[in-house]
């Protein structure tokens, strides 16, 4: 009788071998991914290669220290100079195209109902996760924030001087336009930054994780707030979580940048929830809080105070001119509360025409006011700044109408009121002298949360991914970069194309499945 060929398991012998065990290890795999809620591994690993990626390549060529004391005069310094700075900057912009590449995959699960809230909430961690240790990605902000926080341990006033008047490793790494600048922030965030130099003392390296994980307290809020504010806003969990938490910029220029308005996203989406609880006083707390870090904040003040009014009994002049008392009673003590805790006064205020010493075509009305300047000059020599002058002039009238007309339209309060807020904080980001790729964040902490069209997903991926290379890695500017801005432009609109539909080039082997059913 001859021998059949074994199969490679064997299910007739050895049952408790071939079945019973792998069986057992099995169904408590499937039990941690359930309660993980089940991520599609592809886009998963695939993240997590691209942020260790952009975490190796970022010792080289991100945010580096002018005197690194693990890297300078080291057998690994090559890594920061000539060919080796060359191939980190290389991996860098990998690991953004393979992080771009799991994002748009990503989508795709949760736009066809695949993938719940908790599933992209883990795979979003994992992602995250690395750039918690990663060198400053795309800025150099950070040693700005450490700098500030060492003026007033020093007994210097952040409001009046800029971080070259304290010498020391803090300073020598801030970017040298800032170096004479005053802190633009508020003394909430100047608190923030005292405590994180007095714990890190002269260990910048320490600084920098110590700063990032205390501005991770702002994701955290943010996490917290958005299943029951989403919900609330007409929009859907687990597409808010894909929209904000596991968005590139998030990723990237918010954690691996570690960028203060993470701060700010989590008070404001903190706030609205309370508001929208019934928690009124609340809510302008943290929405006070929210602008004692960034002055822009402030902008959701008069939206959550017409929520409140629109809780309230009257006409609508009556409840409003109520809401708005108690809105400033509150306001002026938390405000002034956190000025006393940090040591400082008002001198903020002036400082906050400082990012507009930054000129750059992301502005929508700086950019305006370059073309024409660039349209005239063709017929002769003419400065540029009037023209820049005056689109900043014509910006700020159409963000006051915009600002108005949103605010007049929320009167009724309600959910509408925080999705008008979010619209004017995003007009605010754009229209604004000065723009810089993470203040659309501002507004995107509230619009996440309502209800999205496939269109406008397609748009969001674009820009999200597009706003990734409008600086190189070092935190030098790239706006005048035509072939990169040029590359990734084609590349972005490639990434929104793919989200509805997979395979757009027709490169594909085999028949891809349908489209994404979308809602």
């Amino acid at each position: 009788m001859t021998a059949q060929p074994s199969s490679p398991v064997d299910r007739s012998e050895s049952p408790d071998r071939a079945v019973t065990a792998p069986a057992g290890s099995t169904s408590r795999a499937s039990a941690r991914r359930a309660r993980l809620g089940s991520p599609p591994r592809g886009p998963l690993v695939l993240g997590v290669v691209a942020s260790l990626l952009m975490v190796l390549g970022g010792f080289g060529a991100g945010g580096v220290l002018v005197d690194d004391p693990l890297l300078t005069n080291s057998p690994l310094g090559f890594w920061r100079y000539g060919h080796g700075r060359e191939i980190a900057n290389s991996l860098i912009y990998l690991g953004v195209g393979l992080l771009a590449w799991a994002w748009v995959r990503l989508g795709r699960e949760v736009l066809a109902r695949r993938v719940g809230g908790r599933a992209v909430l883990t795979t979003a961690t994992a992602w995250l996760l690395p750039m918690l240790v990663a060198p400053p990605l795309f800025t150099r902000d950070v040693f700005s924030y450490l700098a500030q926080g060492a003026l007033p341990l020093h007994g210097f006033d952040p409001y009046a001087v800029g971080p070259e008047a304290l010498p020391g490793i803090f300073t020598d790494n801030v970017h040298y336009f800032w170096q004479d600048t005053p802190a633009p922030y508020g003394p909430l965030f100047i608190l923030y930054a005292k405590s994180v130099a007095w714990l890190a003392g002269d260990q910048i390296i320490l600084g920098v994780v110590l700063m990032r994980l205390a501005l991770v307290v702002g994701l955290v809020l943010l996490v917290r707030a958005l299943p029951e504010l989403s919900r609330r806003m007409g929009g859907r969990p687990a597409l808010a979580l894909w929209i904000v938490v596991a968005n590139p910029v998030m990723v990237i220029h918010m954690v691996g940048g570690g960028h203060n308005d993470l701060l700010v996203m989590g008070l404001l989406a903190t706030a609205a929830l309370s508001a929208l609880r019934g928690q009124h006083a609340w809510g302008i707390v943290l929405a006070t809080l929210a602008m004692a870090v960034k002055a822009s904040a402030g902008v959701a003040l008069p939206f959550l105070v017409l929520v409140w009014a629109g809780t309230m009994a009257g006409s609508v002049l009556v409840r409003t001119l109520r809401a708005t008392a108690y809105g400033i009673a509150i306001f002026v003590p938390v405000f002034a509360l956190c000025t006393v805790a940090a040591g400082v006064g008002l001198g903020w205020l002036p400082a906050l025409s400082a990012p507009s010493m930054i000129v750059n075509w992301m502005s929508l009305p700086t950019g305006a006011g370059q073309l024409v300047h660039s349209i005239v000059s063709i017929f002769g020599p003419v400065s540029m700044q009037p023209f820049v002058n005056v689109g900043r002039a014509i910006g700020a009238l159409i963000l006051l109408v915009i600002a108005v007309r949103q605010w007049w339209a929320a009167r009724d309060g309600g959910p509408d009121a925080l999705r008008r807020a979010g619209i004017v904080l995003l007009a605010v980001a754009l229209l604004s002298p000065t723009t810089l790729p993470w203040y659309v964040s501002w507004g995107m902490a509230l619009l996440a949360m309502v209800d999205w069209t496939p269109r406008a997903l397609q748009v969001l991926v674009f820009f999200s991914l597009w706003l990734m290379i409008v600086y190189y890695p070092d935190g030098e500017a790239a706006l005048y970069d035509l072939a990169v801005l040029g590359i990734g432009a084609v590349l972005s609109a490639l990434a929104a194309v793919s989200l509805l539909r997979p395979d757009p080039l027709g490169l594909a082997r085999r028949p891809v499945g349908a489209d994404p059913v979308v809602r």
